[in-house]
């Protein structure tokens, strides 16, 4: 991101990751693991932990640290993973495991193992919001968390659960005496039963979760009743961030060779990005894609200082960068010709990964309603 482009150690850290990638997830092994049925090597991830992925939003009494410094550094440092993941549609469980790590510093209490496990890479883990049949509403589950003699009783269903199958432990929102809470369930806690579900996208996976009475006990909740409702703000502010700096990162790559695709092919003695028609295309997007860029920068800015504003920012961001990124990539397709519809070609890995998160934490319109409400309140005060 642009706040920390003069910085040399960000400038390593961007250049080393960068490096990581390439080497270890070029788009070859994306297919390859595509090929194989597998999301992402558990080795792999432990590396990219030993990188410092995990432990950005983690604040350094807890074992963590950022690059830039302190956890708003933190945020910045991880958006700029994101958008460099974006380059190569990475595969791993870096907004899963960004998210949960959101929930659990900011209430550490009990919590410090299942931290320190997760910077390590030893574990992953993942945020069991969504359920069948419902739109984005994390503060509205229908799970249950019944209080027992010795803790809680989880009872529901969670599906779209990113890297469920691939997940060690599942932070779960659930009603709980008639306030929202989160726990942590692990995924070979009895009762918990994790079915694949299918995905658009060549390597990201998701799963249905079933919990059928499964007992946690009372030090599995994460933060207080009063803390919770701030803590899935937090978490989904995050969550949304991620998704459009690697839609940043994407849109980049495709457009840098969708541009070069143009001026490479020739018709009639001329480069075909020569013609009048194609070049109003291109400046279409170049347009478009310095608006994701902003609104994506400016949410940035506004979740890492924790700003009043941040949830207005976050939601402008989703909703135009959600709205634009897939149109953008379905005319990047056309004027590629008949390659952009081939399967050889790597247009559709980016097309993919785009259009399925612009249906996760909110749609655009969502975000639309999110953002009128916001502002009326805004006019009443």
């Amino acid at each position: 991101m642009t706040d920390s482009a003069n910085n040399p150690e960000v400038l390593l850290f961007a250049s080393t990751t960068q490096s990581f990638l390439e080497k270890e997830v070029p788009l070859s092994r994306i297919r390859e693991l595509h090929d194989a049925g597998t999301a992402f090597d558990p080795a792999w991830w432990r590396r990219a932990a030993e990188l410092g992925w995990t432990s950005l939003l983690v604040p350094e009494e807890l074992g963590g640290g950022s690059v830039s410094g302190g956890v708003s550094g933190g945020v910045r440092d991880l958006a700029l993973v994101a958008e460099i993941a974006g380059k190569t549609v990475a595969p791993g469980p870096l907004h899963p495991v960004s998210t949960v790590l959101a929930g659990l510093t900011e209430a550490p209490d009990n919590h410090r193992d299942t931290i320190e496990a997760l910077i390590a890479g030893e574990l992953v883990a993942t945020w069991a919001v969504y359920e069948p049949g419902g739109s984005w509403s994390p503060l509205t589950p229908s799970v249950t968390a019944t209080p027992t003699g010795t803790g809680f009783r989880i009872d529901g269903v969670k599906d779209r659960v990113e890297a469920g199958a691939e997940s060690g432990m599942f932070l779960v929102t659930a009603q709980s005496e008639g306030a929202v809470r989160q726990f942590l369930v692990p995924a070979d806690a009895p009762g918990v039963r994790v079915e694949p579900q299918r995905s658009i996208d060549m390597v990201k996976s998701y799963a249905r979760v079933q919990f059928d009475g499964v007992e946690v006990g009372e030090t599995a909740a994460v933060g207080s009743v009063e803390q919770t409702p701030a803590l899935i703000e937090r978490q989904s502010q995050l969550a949304v961030l991620l998704q459009c700096a690697e839609i940043v990162g994407i849109l980049e790559t495709v457009l840098a060779f969708t541009i070069q695709w143009g001026f490479d092919r020739h018709s009639f003695g001329r480069p075909l990005g020569s013609y009048q028609a194609l070049k109003h295309k291109f400046a279409d997007l170049k347009i478009w894609f310095e608006g994701c860029r902003a609104t994506t920068n400016a949410a940035v800015a506004e979740v890492a200082s924790r700003s009043p504003g941040a949830e207005m920012a976050v939601s402008v961001a989703k909703s135009y960068v959600g709205e634009h990124a897939p149109g953008m990539l379905q005319l990047c397709v056309q004027l590629h010709g008949g390659i952009g519809v081939t399967w050889e070609h790597d247009l559709h890995l980016f097309l993919r990964r785009a259009t399925l998160y612009r249906s996760l934490f909110g749609t655009p319109e969502d975000h639309n309603l999110r953002v009128y409400s916001l502002t009326t309140v805004e006019q009443a005060s």
